[in-house]
């Protein structure tokens, strides 16, 4: 067995389980406190061409209190066709991305540094919400914590407080 693996190396939580998105909706904070990193890796079943624009935020606790808007340009890679290809395409910095019209499987990746968020006001959790969109799209994500500040064992310190 290697000496690092993904569940020993980083902290992973559901966000956003599989649903239809009819009508868009907001995941569960996720805390970045603990972590030097964090990727949330968000998905979508596409059956209908109505695009589905997944929007980072950020919030103050758990619970979602004084949520607003990211204003420093996050790193972003899709795959617009998981299907065709396993290659995650770089796309312009921003803190949203919207799918293509395209009937596929999207994948969208956010990569967030801490020190993105207005951490001076004490915004430490991000909150994926997605837009309204139709009921054949079913999306998901999964937040990833790296780097964890304070011990490692079994992925290290919680991403949900």
């Amino acid at each position: 067995m290697p000496k690092h693996n993904m569940v020993t190396a980083t902290k992973i939580a559901a966000m956003l389980l599989g649903a239809a998105d009819a009508a868009g909706r907001s995941s569960r904070a996720i805390s970045l406190k603990n972590h030097t990193v964090l990727s949330i890796l968000a998905a979508v079943n596409q059956g209908n061409a109505a695009p589905v624009t997944f929007t980072v935020t950020q919030a103050l606790d758990a619970q979602g209190t004084g949520a607003k808007p990211i204003t420093n340009p996050l790193p972003i890679w899709a795959n617009q066709d998981t299907a065709a290809s396993d290659t995650m395409v770089r796309q312009a910095d921003g803190v949203a991305f919207t799918t293509s019209a395209t009937l596929a499987h999207k994948q969208v990746v956010f990569h967030i540094d801490p020190a993105n968020l207005d951490v001076n006001n004490g915004y430490a959790y991000v909150i994926l919400t997605t837009s309204a969109s139709n009921a054949a799209n079913i999306t998901s994500a999964n937040a990833f914590g790296e780097g964890a500040r304070y011990g490692n064992e079994a992925g290290g310190p919680s991403l949900l407080t």
